[in-house]
């Protein structure tokens, strides 16, 4: 359901959440080979997540991509939103309209009350994890791999 602009800004955001540090930034060349990326595709996307000031950017032999704030008050709510829109979160399941401008004297769609409680845990998984919560779960599951 998510563009494919936004799976990459994802893992383009969760891997600068794992190896940036606050003063070293990563090169767009670097990412885009560990992540097996088109860096001009990518290049585009961290440019506007440079923007959307979710990342920041120098030029030069040093520069690079790190994010604009701590891992931790990064969502992935933050990325999606500012990439996609909030239509991922909003839109009806059937209908080509957001829930939010149903015309109340119609009925709703067949599947809106079962679709609404499922979109509402999908808000919430994206609002309550963080880049941070991600770094981790990686870490685990590379600890786990190792055994």
């Amino acid at each position: 359901m998510l563009s494919n602009t936004c799976k990459y800004a994802l893992r383009a955001l969760i891997y600068l959440g794992k190896f940036s540090e606050d003063d070293k930034r990563i090169g767009i060349k670097k990412i885009s080979e560990d992540l097996g990326l088109s860096s001009p595709f990518l290049g585009k996307i961290l440019q506007n997540l440079v923007k959307q000031k979710l990342l920041v950017s120098t030029k030069g032999p040093n520069g690079g991509f790190s994010l604009s704030r701590p891992a931790a008050e990064i969502n992935l709510w933050d990325i999606v939103t500012k990439v996609d829109g909030e239509e991922f979160f909003t839109n009806c399941l059937i209908s080509l309209e957001p829930c939010k401008t149903h015309d109340p004297s119609k009925p709703l769609c067949p599947v809106h009350a079962q679709y609404d409680k499922l979109r509402k845990e999908i808000c919430g998984f994206y609002k309550e994890t963080s880049l941070e919560v991600i770094s981790q779960d990686i870490d685990k599951y590379e600890d786990l791999m190792k055994l």
